[in-house]
């Protein structure tokens, strides 16, 4: 997995090269407890620092995986209309 995204009191976290499995069971086992634990998180862009997160009953959050062949936000549009009318790839002819 290319990281996961977590999302917790209306801001986005995330863990590089996460074990989605590993971060489920950590939040699971704080809400069957009943007691609340903590989690390490990333926050922020660029140089991203180290957070704590409280994770337990009564706590929203959300987990979004990030595979690592997803495009960003664009590429596929960009990629389907360049196929689509790339002049370079054969399918006009040329009149001249």
């Amino acid at each position: 997995m290319k990281r996961v995204n977590i999302l917790y009191d209306g801001l986005q976290y995330s863990v590089g090269e996460a074990d989605v499995e590993a971060i489920r069971s950590a939040i699971e086992r704080a809400y069957e407890s009943g007691t609340a634990d903590w989690i390490t998180v990333n926050f922020g862009e660029g140089r991203p620092q180290p957070a704590q997160l409280l994770v337990g009953p009564g706590i929203p959050i959300s987990i979004v995986p990030i595979p690592p062949d997803d495009p960003l936000p664009g590429e596929e549009e960009e990629a389907a209309s360049a196929e689509e009318g790339d002049p370079g790839n054969g399918s006009e002819e040329f009149v001249g």
